[in-house]
């Protein structure tokens, strides 16, 4: 039986026999794409090509390429751990021809390997092909069908609908029929029992029966208003499911029952003490429902699913960190929390782990999948810090969540209510991260119910708050036949040339244009056949300048960087957009951008050299003000070390080393130059590498002419950003100069608060140290006020039905005020209803404090009384049933909250 590993070599093999460039994954987490976030398809790092944007040599290419989907068209997070063939996280196996072979070579090409290498049963194998669209003028797939006629018997090709076979890259964009092979992989017995045959059951959702390769014909363009037109060549997109290929070369019935996730569930249950049950065994106990209960089997069932959850998850979580995607609360970081909380959601509820459980896997995962992935490898430490933190922060979060869930639970039932409202369920959610389903299940082991309705329609208008926010409407592109004027070597792609490395004014046409609505904003944008102008990539903003003719001028307010091609963003269309223009770069802008950006990479170099080789970049930003730079390092940076990173960074400054820059570059050459290649960042057949002196980089960016121009480095802060990522910001030249004049200002200015001391440090200390004592002496004198206060009011207390009743309204802070409630509970034994009205500075508080038998013998809940005896004074607040306060802004109501809590008592 071929393992994972052989089987994603062989595959590799294949296609680079077949002349194929045998190219590697890119990262999972897309970061120069506003269009999407993550990895969902193999084609994603192709899309460039397929819109003409970037040079198609190779010609032929094929990889294995991690994917993740979790939102938008392609979501399939709930089926996740549920069924057997659904990932978050996947492995796509792909081969690609752009503009070479076509349909028939792809389809004559996926039958020799699934047959003729790998050994698959033909009979047990169904193909699909487009039906056809007559509203959109477009014929079945009949050239689809006659090339698999040669390869399948009639009856094994199924006509497919434009869902299923006909593939979008989204609403706009390169599209075109696609072909599906799928494959039966039921047992004889099934076969016979069931009494379909596959055909019957191809996109049927039968778990045994599933789809395990595309073929995509790129044909077509699809436009924005809806219409169809010809592509400049034709593209074969092919993907196949690795886990799923795995699968059935390794006989099993369920993608978790091979040995791509078997390693890492079996870790589960030495982890937990629990027991996994293969889909066969599965089936098989559900087949005997006299040897167990049913409530074991629906506990072995989550369990079940649990484990699978967890493996799946860990694998998206830990992939997207090793590519630089940090768990967060924004875009692509909230996704990945997403899962990652959702994993432990599934480990706390159904696995009993009331701990950090999915980072004690990463040595698993790092066993299994390192050597086909160095960067799990290079980053476990790094993964496993940040999934641990992450579980922990969740894990409180949960404990929390829970309290405000009881809370919620124990009015309903004193109000004789059932039923939790879908408000405070979306504000459990909206809060705590709470998913639904948990608080679903919490509420039915206590007799209530969710208002899921109510729920739905609070998210609802989450979602709709933010689609509404990021809403943005584009135009096609208009075209303005580019090739007639492109100039180097009568290039005709409509390929944009950028120039920005050595010109920053450069004379240009525009090739093409489009409007863009968002927010009822309108501006456009611009591709120029010729620019000087850096579109923001990397970290580093984008140039601004202007279009400037003999008639006009139009300003630039931004360059994007979109499939390759700088994007220019401008708020008017010329009178005539097909005049020549000249682009020219604010450099003032540029130059202090560059600046920043080469002090990035000697900072790189500097904190290597002070703080060790696992150092390295995890993100940076880069604009004409500032510079910030995240690096994994697991401690905060000393003062001292961040002293000497600036002296060694000012040091290369002072050098006045020149740039040594290496242009289109073969990467395994650029390697040897000394470039390192960070994990998680896509790299070309061709790169740039930038070095000065000792440091040296790939990098695409904008660069000083040497570091002389950078002026001076001067860090304002360093910091944590999240488990294992620090943060540095700094500063540099004329913004170091305006740095030193602030400093230098608010030195002055406290040096007059004190006359102009010449010994400022000592005159401060001396300040300090007075003021403590003096705040010492107040603290003692305030404990003697408190103490003669409670025993002055115990004396004074009213005795009503056997219960001590204490009230006073009184000048005093919060503090004070909490500190005279308990003293008064110390002094009384038993039966004490005590109600203080304090306020300072003109805010009002209100305390209650009663003895325990209050509570129990009384039935009173302080927390409740000072709810409704807060609104006298504007205010709320809550606590425990024997302690609580109230704060408000009605210092006038005091006396009137008093009386209102001794009405709520009732004695």
């Amino acid at each position: 039986m071929m393992t994972a590993n052989e089987i994603r070599d062989s595959f590799k093999k294949f296609f680079e026999s077949k002349q194929h460039a045998i190219v590697p994954s890119a990262p999972m987490v897309i970061k120069d794409d506003p269009t999407l976030m993550f990895t969902n398809a193999g084609m994603n790092q192709w899309k460039d090509i397929i819109l003409g944007t970037r040079d198609p040599e190779p010609r032929r290419r094929a990889d294995t390429q991690k994917c993740l989907r979790v939102s938008g068209k392609h979501n399939d997070l709930e089926e996740v751990g549920h069924d057997t063939y659904h990932h978050t996280m996947f492995e796509m196996l792909g081969n690609w021809s752009f503009g070479d072979y076509f349909k028939e070579g792809a389809i004559d090409m996926a039958w020799e390997y699934l047959v003729d290498v790998l050994k698959l049963n033909p009979e047990d194998l169904y193909v699909t092909v487009f039906e056809g669209s007559p509203e959109e003028n477009i014929p079945r797939d009949d050239e689809a069908a006659k090339y698999w006629a040669k390869h399948v018997p009639e009856d094994h090709i199924i006509n497919g609908n434009k869902h299923d076979n006909f593939w979008e890259m989204g609403d706009t964009g390169p599209c075109g029929p696609c072909s599906e092979i799928h494959v039966d992989s039921r047992t004889p017995e099934q076969k016979a029992a069931s009494g379909k045959s596959g055909r019957e059951l191809v996109n049927q959702d039968d778990p045994q029966v599933i789809e395990i390769w595309n073929l995509v014909f790129m044909q077509f363009n699809r436009k924005a208003d809806g219409s169809l037109e010809k592509l400049s060549m034709n593209v074969i997109d092919t993907g196949m499911g690795f886990e799923r290929l795995v699968r059935m070369m390794q006989g099993k019935h369920s993608n978790y029952d091979t040995d791509v996730f078997q390693p890492i569930i079996k870790a589960e249950q030495q982890l937990t003490g629990l027991k996994y049950l293969t889909f066969e065994e599965e089936t098989s106990q559900a087949s005997k429902p006299s040897d167990t209960s049913s409530t074991s089997q629906a506990n072995q069932s989550s369990i079940n699913v649990a484990m699978r959850v967890c493996a799946d998850h860990l694998r998206a979580v830990a992939f997207s960190i090793a590519d630089g995607q940090l768990p967060s609360n924004a875009k692509a970081g909230y996704v990945i929390r997403r899962i990652l909380r959702r994993a432990v959601r599934y480990a706390y509820t159904f696995l009993g782990q009331k701990e950090g459980f999915l980072y004690k896997l990463v040595p698993t995962l790092v066993a299994e999948m390192g050597d086909a992935f160095p960067e799990l490898k290079a980053q476990q430490q790094l993964i496993t810090k940040v999934i641990k933190e992450e579980e922990e922060s969740f894990l409180r979060t949960l404990e929390k969540g829970i309290g405000m869930l009881n809370d919620a639970m124990s009015a309903l039932k004193a109000e004789g209510k059932t039923e939790l409202d879908g408000v405070q369920a979306f504000r459990l959610f909206d809060t705590y991260g709470f998913p639904l389903d948990l608080t679903e299940l919490i509420c039915r082991e206590n007799g209530f119910t969710v208002n899921e309705e109510q729920f739905n329609v609070e998210m609802q208008k989450q979602k709709d708050r933010a689609r509404n926010a990021a809403a943005v409407e584009n135009s096609d592109w208009v075209e303005l036949a580019a090739g007639e004027r492109l100039r180097v070597g009568d290039d005709e792609s409509g390929m944009q040339q950028f120039v920005g490395y050595d010109y920053t004014e450069y004379e240009c046409h525009i090739i093409r244009y489009r409007k863009v609505t968002q927010k009822k904003n309108e501006f456009y944008e611009l591709v120029l056949d010729y620019t000087p102008f850096y579109g923001e990539m990397g970290g580093q903003v984008g140039d601004q300048g202007v279009l400037v003719n003999e008639t006009e001028t139009i300003n630039i307010i931004d360059t994007k960087r979109e499939n390759g091609q700088s994007v220019h963003i401008v708020k008017q269309l010329p009178k005539d957009p097909t005049a020549q223009f000249m682009a020219c770069v604010d450099t003032d802008k540029r130059n202090a951008s560059a600046a920043n950006h080469t002090a990035t990479h000697l900072l790189d170099y500097a904190l290597k050299q002070i703080l060790g080789d696992h150092v390295e970049q995890k993100g940076s930003f880069v604009s004409p003000d500032t510079l910030r730079f995240d690096f994994s390092h697991f401690e905060k940076v000393t003062d001292e070390q961040l002293r000497e990173v600036e002296r060694m960074v000012n040091d290369m400054i002072r050098q006045d080393i020149q740039l040594d820059e290496h242009r289109d570059v073969p990467f395994d050459e650029a390697k040897k130059l000394g470039a390192i290649a960070l994990f998680g960042e896509k790299y070309g057949d061709k790169v740039r590498v930038v070095r000065f002196g000792p440091s040296c980089e790939f990098c695409g960016g904008i660069h000083a002419s040497s570091t002389g121009r950078i002026g001076f480095f001067k860090i304002i802060s360093e910091s944590s950003v999240a488990a294992g990522i620090r943060r540095i910001e700094a500063k540099t030249g004329q913004e170091c100069e305006e740095l030193l004049y602030q400093t230098e200002d608010i030195l002055k200015a406290v040096k007059a608060f004190f006359n102009n001391a010449k010994d400022l440090q000592g005159v401060i200390k001396k300040y300090i140290e007075e003021h403590d004592s003096m705040k010492k002496e107040i603290e003692a004198f305030q404990a003697q006020a408190v103490e003669r206060a409670a025993k002055q009011l115990v004396e004074k207390a009213r005795e009503v039905n056997g219960v001590k009743v204490v009230t006073a309204v009184l000048p005093m802070n919060p503090a004070a005020a909490k500190d005279l409630a308990f003293k008064i509970r110390a002094a009384v034994e038993g039966s004490l209803l005590c109600v203080l009205g304090t306020h300072e500075n003109n805010k009002p508080q209100l305390s209650i404090m009663m003895s325990d038998d209050m509570v129990s013998d009384h039935g009173l809940n302080a927390g409740q009384m000072v709810r409704e005896a807060a609104k006298l004074i504007q205010g709320g607040g809550g606590g425990q049933p024997h302690f609580a306060q109230a704060g408000g802004k009605n210092a006038d109501g005091l006396s009137a909250a008093v009386d209102k809590v001794l009405e709520l008592a009732k004695l």
